[in-house]
């Protein structure tokens, strides 16, 4: 698939100063994930619908399930490993070719493989006793604490299945291949939704349902970056691991990386464990978290996927001029469009909720407390994509300790800072602010220390611009804000309307529609008429520049 479209570039990828180059491969990597993210709703909307949150066992259980694999999977797979995986992929292929390159991947993909397949087999023997640390709170329900044991033995495998595809997707980025990368995440939502729609109804069944989903997705996900890999040229086979001299090499500069993405995961543990405490808790935290990470995963991991390779070749050619243009470019389109987001999911995070989840088992107590957690996510929305955009900045100078270090003092603030707050009576939302503050803690020591560092320091023209973007993300925020104070003024006519119709639902659905194209629609009026945002380079996105 990615060899048929970018059949016109070569092996290595785009070069650095090529005008657009991370603008066009972050719009191309941002569209797909925009599929799999819009996939992913209505995955969630389902599930939501099926299981609940507060009103039964299965919620929990599942997203308990759901997110223990993810949480090995962002430590060791497309966390460390891959941070320190790409550069050394990426500089190897520019500098001694893509078959010394790729005898490297063959062997870190053996050994990333069976590490991740070792872990999974001891976590499956172990489960009830590691679940009896990860969700404290379940104790005291042994339905919820047998289906959730239950039902994560069996999403476990999923984790060397993400092991691979997360290598084979750094593979094809190298290469400037990004349209696999980004699709292959849709296959997930696909095959969740496909087994879970005819289990409505049945809550129980469609928590087991979702979960052998995710087995079966990822799989499929494996096979397809498999596939795209060698079809983009890649000669990576399989093998036994190995222990090569650039595998030790990628390992120790991981390593660091590890212990960093692994402070992060405390705050995921800490978080978790406190949650259990309350029913439903781990699901109002899971589902605030889904509308939070979509601008994270669109902008800040899209951008920032497209960054380290870009940047990588930057820093090993001594290009001061390109690294500094990478930065920019990175840090100010990146804030284009992440801080309108957060605007809004501060503005109406209650009509964003009620409008999307609110059906079936998941009830209006529901919605209000997965709102309060919401707002506490929304303020702390840009310091989740700056840390995505200021780490590939180290990383590509094989610098994985700085970002290490930072994490863990993250991870001490997470820590106090949610314990603190949970028992002084926020609750749930006590833990979303805490996780909010720790990510601004975290993006403040890496952009603090690049400045002191002289390695990047914003231009006046990205600080004139950021500032432009500011005031456009506060028009839009007064608009959505003012119409979610005035919800009924914009429900009530459309379910006249509907009724006439003959439809009995859809308002506030339509009504949520209305409201956000409006606040879009002044967001960009405003960004164009502060120049916050060009005509040319909304062009260049979309690969309409000339060269």
């Amino acid at each position: 698939m990615a060899s048929s479209i970018d059949n016109d570039r070569p092996a290595t990828g785009p070069k650095p100063g090529k005008g657009g180059g991370m603008m066009r491969s972050s719009a191309i990597f941002s569209s797909l994930t925009l599929v799999s993210r819009f996939a992913g709703f209505a995955r969630d909307v389902v599930i939501s619908a099926a299981l609940g949150a507060s009103a039964g066992p299965a919620a929990d259980a599942y997203n308990t399930a759901l997110n223990f694999p993810n949480l090995f999977r962002r430590i060791f797979a497309e966390g460390a490993f891959a941070a320190a995986f790409v550069p050394a992929y990426s500089k190897t292929l520019e500098t001694e070719g893509a078959a010394v390159a790729d005898k490297i991947a063959t062997d870190a993909l053996a050994t990333v493989a069976a590490a991740t397949v070792i872990l999974t087999i001891i976590a499956q023997l172990t489960m009830p006793w590691l679940m009896t640390v990860i969700n404290i709170g379940f104790l005291d329900d042994p339905a919820r604490f047998k289906l959730a044991v239950i039902l994560t033995q069996i999403t476990m495998p999923y984790l060397p299945c993400m092991a691979v595809a997360a290598l084979l997707s750094g593979v094809l980025n190298a290469r400037g291949r990004f349209i696999v990368s980004g699709a292959y995440p849709i296959l997930l939502n696909l095959i969740m939704l496909a087994a879970v729609i005819p289990a409505q109804g049945d809550q129980i069944g469609a928590a087991y349902a979702a979960s052998w989903a995710v087995l079966v997705a990822g799989v499929a996900q494996a096979g397809l970056c498999w596939w795209a890999a060698r079809k983009a040229g890649a000669d990576i086979r399989l093998a036994w691991p190995r222990l090569s001299p650039a595998v030790k090499a990628i390992i120790i500069t991981a390593v660091p990386a590890a212990i960093g993405n692994s402070a992060t995961q405390i705050n995921v543990f800490i978080s978790g464990n406190l949650s259990s405490f309350v029913a439903g808790g781990r699901t109002w935290l899971a589902t605030a978290d889904r509308l939070y990470q979509l601008p994270l995963g669109l902008v800040g991991v899209a951008i920032g996927i497209a960054l380290l390779p870009r940047l990588s070749r930057a820093v090993a050619s001594e290009d001061h001029g390109q690294q500094q243009a990478s930065m920019d470019e990175a840090v100010t389109l990146s804030m284009a469009l992440t801080l309108p987001a957060a605007a809004a999911l501060m503005a109406m995070p209650y009509f964003l909720i009620d409008a999307l989840f609110t059906r079936g088992a998941f009830l209006q107590i529901d919605a209000v407390n997965t709102a309060r957690a919401l707002f506490q996510f929304g303020w702390g929305v840009p310091a989740f994509v700056l840390i995505r955009i200021l780490a590939p900045a180290y990383f590509a100078r094989r610098d994985t300790r700085t970002p290490m270090l930072f994490a863990l003092v993250s991870v001490a603030v997470n820590a106090g800072l949610a314990i603190a707050l949970f028992n002084l009576g926020m609750g749930v939302s006590g833990i979303a602010a805490a996780v909010s503050a720790a990510a601004w803690t975290n993006a403040g020591l890496l952009g603090f220390t690049l400045w002191r560092r002289n390695l990047y320091r914003p231009s006046t023209a990205a600080f004139s611009r950021l500032a432009r973007i500011g005031l456009a993300s506060a028009g839009l925020a007064v608009v959505v804000g003012l119409a979610a104070s005035a919800r009924s003024l914009v429900e009530v006519p459309l379910a006249e309307t509907l009724a006439l119709a003959g439809l009995d639902h859809g308002a506030k659905e339509l009504g949520l529609m209305l409201v956000t194209g409006a606040g879009g629609l002044t967001y960009v009026a405003l960004a164009f008429a502060t120049r916050a945002l060009t005509v040319a380079e909304v062009k260049v996105m979309l690969g309409r520049s000339r060269r």
